[in-house]
Formats: C-alpha cells, structure tokens, sequence
C-alpha cells in the first residue's frame, strides 16, 4: 500500500522557510480570555514554542521569527531528507502540542504548515515581508479593539477598516491618544528567536590545561531591529547561512 501514498515521495531541497499558522485562534483567544489587542502572555508563549522547535524538538531550525500566531522556522539543513509531507505534519503538529502545554490549555490547538523554497537572498525578502504584515496587523489589531470597544460590532468594525489605508488608521489612534510607533516593539516587529554559540573557557584536570570549547544556546530577541533597514539587513545576513 505505500505506493499508494499521495506526495509520500515529494522533496524540499535547502535552504526553506516553514510557516505555521493557528488555526481558529480568532475564537481560541476567547476561550482562553486573552487581553484585546495584545496579550503579553501569549506572545511569550509564541517566543517560547519557538525555543522549544529549536532547541528540543529535533527539527533543529536555524531560527524562527514570529508574531500574532504565526511562526516562521528558517532551516538551512533540511529533516527527513526533504520529505515535505513528514516536514509539514510534524513541525505543525509539535507546535500545536508545545502551545496547548505553554498556555496550560485544557483544549488542544492546531496550526498547518507550509514550505517557501528560497534562496539566501530570497530569505531576507521573505523576512522583511513577514515583518510588514507583522506591522500591519499590529495597526488592524489596535484599530479594531478600539472601534469595538467604542461600541461597533466586531464585524461593523472591520467594515469599517476596509479600504482604509494603513497612514489613515494611524492617525485615528493618534487622534484618540495612542502612538502606535511607540507601542512596545514585539507587538510591532514581532520576535526572532534563533541559536547562538558562546566559547566557555575550563581548566580539563587530565590534560592539566585551560581548554575553550563552544557551548550553544536559544536567544530571544523581542526588540528586533526593522528589517528592511540597513542595520536590520546586516542582522538577518549574519542569521541566514550561505550554503
């Protein structure tokens, strides 16, 4: 019967991108009465899944970026020998598992997944990109907690929003007293969570000598630069591995 199995033999080659996205989150943030626009906790949640995808799960990612419910992994040394289908149904089911525990939720959650095939340089486009829409959906998410909250509809707010350009709902919330270049920088640029190495200096008692190895670890960056900056750009090229 394997020979049966649909995509069973359909291969990714490096490096990639595998973006998972929550599934029903919109009413899930309800039942878990996260705070309207941002939650703080959630977001930690995020930062933290993303650690767990880098540091436990075997998968091994060269970093992941986030925002919202969404997370990007970024691998320059692709598992399971490509095998698209086996990449997709673990990465997003780990993911699910990893924020049902980390949001102590007593529902399980789903995200898909899907690949994006790039290049070094593509990959940095992909990055700004996702960190546009980051943006975008940090001035939405202000835009229509404040129309509902003055008395709209959930769905005569987004009416509302539609069409209006993202300078235009700028300054509707500088008009009611919110900055949203000044909201706290996770909620607008999202979080890079990536591997970092760091040499540890020991005494080794056999050899009688000082001896320096490299000791990895997970960082969390939840101030990341803009980064289609020139200061954002040398940050991700120092991220993304030339093959």
């Amino acid at each position: 019967m394997k020979s049966r199995e649909i995509f069973s033999n359909l291969l990714s080659v490096p490096p990639i991108f595998v973006r998972l996205d929550g599934r029903g989150f919109h009413g899930i943030a309800d039942e878990w009465g996260l705070k309207r626009p941002f939650d703080s906790r959630f977001a930690r949640a995020m930062a933290n899944v993303s650690e767990r995808l880098i540091a436990s799960s075997g998968l091994s990612p060269d970093f992941a970026y986030t925002f919202s419910d969404e997370i990007s992994l970024y691998f320059s040394y692709i598992p399971y020998s490509g095998r698209v289908e086996k990449i997709d149904s673990v990465t997003a089911s780990y993911t699910a598992s990893a924020l049902t525990l980390e949001m102590s939720s007593p529902f399980p959650v789903a995200f898909d997944a899907r690949i994006i095939q790039v290049s070094p340089a593509l990959a940095l486009r992909y990055l700004i990109d996702r960190q546009a829409e980051a943006w975008r959906n940090h001035i939405n998410a202000y835009c229509h907690h404040t129309l509902v909250t003055e008395g709209k509809s959930s769905h005569e707010a987004a009416q509302i929003l539609k069409g209006i350009s993202s300078s235009e709902m700028h300054e509707m919330m500088f008009s009611r007293g919110i900055n949203l270049a000044r909201t706290p920088a996770w909620q607008r640029r999202g979080i890079l969570v990536f591997k970092t190495a760091k040499e540890i200096e020991g005494f080794n008692p056999t050899e009688s000598r000082v001896v320096r190895t490299l000791r990895s670890s997970v960082k969390c960056v939840r101030e990341p630069p803009v980064f289609s900056s020139p200061e954002g750009r040398s940050f991700l090229t120092g991220l993304i591995r030339e093959l």
